[in-house]
């Protein structure tokens, strides 16, 4: 029989497991953050169409979108670095608001996120931005001492951002008043990534940080190969990004120690694509052009998919497929089993933001100024 000690062991795995895989729950099967949910795997929960059909495009004269979108409640939001943030419907594409910061060049390139009818982005100029997501009118203004490229998370009743002032900022939600700050070595670019009460940042300092949410303490922290923009995802025990040095990374994040550790076949070819994480693959798009597929566990590598154009954009899984766009103008649908290319749709630009998945939709905008909606005409 289980003495009491190793019974509450087994509950403390169960609560963290229900905690890091909860997606679905925690989203209501909307997209409200960068990678989708807290520990961001990238994984959605709405399916899409075999054969994905353009809905409707919304195009910004003389604009550029690098920032990946979010899709909550029918809206769509996406930060244009114009300087403004556009929420559109995302069965019409017809506008509802737009939010300008009051400088053309002063814009976002980063995702924002939606919780409890709140909207948050940072913006290029290092201001930090909560406003109603219902209509776009500013509810407080936090600043910080250099550029945002962070997505926010959320943790209880505070929202966290990092900076290039090389600080995660942990604020209060409704007020913005700071609740604590944990500065590292060098720039945050990643979006910190949250599974239970830890938080997880990929460092321009080359190291992997893991931080007590409750505190604002360090945990640990591990030496990678080089500086990274990469958002880790979390899934178990593993953590897992790529780094400018080319490297990807699965670290045991509990024991603090690399598990295992990948590179391409072209060396110094840094990765920028933020890796999607699901029981059998862990995906990323790579500057070499290619879409890898690894087996999580081991790190070898199942299969890898050759575009036309470097792939600095976010792979996302619905269904049976991984999602992305690239350099060359394309958004491609991927077989997650075969790595065999199973839909593309050529829009022209580059594809440097991610996709977002929901409601039966993937959104995506490119540095051409276009948003594109593909779904099931009816």
């Amino acid at each position: 029989m289980m003495d009491l000690r190793a019974w509450i062991g087994v509950l403390t795995t169960c609560l963290f497991a229900a905690a890091s895989f909860a997606s679905a729950d925690e989203t209501g099967g909307n997209w409200p953050l960068f990678r989708g949910d807290p520990q961001m795997t990238g994984v959605a929960s709405s399916s899409l169409p075999e054969s994905p059909e353009l809905l409707w495009s919304f195009k910004v004269k003389d604009g550029v979108f690098e920032a990946a979108p979010v899709i909550v409640g029918g809206i769509a939001y996406v930060g244009d670095l114009d300087g403004k943030l556009y929420a559109l419907d995302v069965n019409t594409g017809e506008k509802k608001w737009e939010f300008f910061t009051g400088e053309q060049f002063v814009g976002f390139n980063t995702a924002p996120a939606v919780k409890d009818g709140l909207l948050y982005i940072g913006d290029i100029d290092g201001k930090f931005y909560c406003m109603n997501a219902a209509d776009g009118k500013p509810v407080w203004g936090f600043e910080t001492e250099a550029e945002i490229n962070s997505s926010p998370n959320f943790y209880k009743d505070n929202v966290l951002v990092g900076s290039q002032d090389a600080t995660l900022y942990c604020l209060n939600a409704k007020s913005g008043e700071v609740v604590w700050k944990f500065t590292i070595d060098d720039q945050i670019r990643c979006t910190p990534t949250i599974a239970g009460n830890r938080c997880f940042l990929a460092g321009c300092d080359s190291r992997l940080h893991v931080i007590d949410l409750d505190k604002g303490e360090k945990v640990a922290d591990v030496p990678i190969d080089g500086p990274t923009g990469v958002t880790p995802a979390v899934r178990g025990d593993l953590t897992f990004f790529g780094t400018e040095g080319g490297t990807f990374y699965a670290i045991d994040w509990k024991q603090a120690k690399v598990v295992w550790e990948w590179q391409g076949k072209q060396s110094g070819q840094g990765i920028r694509s933020s890796p999607a994480v699901t029981e059998q693959l862990v995906l990323f798009g790579g500057r070499d052009k290619r879409l890898y597929g690894l087996d999580p566990k081991t790190g070898n590598e199942v299969w890898s998919f050759l575009t036309r154009g470097k792939i600095d954009s976010s792979p996302v899984v619905a269904g049976s497929r991984a999602y992305f766009g690239a350099a060359d103008g394309r958004v491609y649908g991927v077989n997650l089993k075969t790595g065999d290319k199973a839909w593309e749709y050529e829009a022209g630009g580059h594809f440097i933001g991610s996709p977002a998945v929901a409601e039966g939709k993937l959104v995506i905008a490119s540095d051409d100024g276009v948003v594109y909606c593909f779904g099931a005409k009816k």
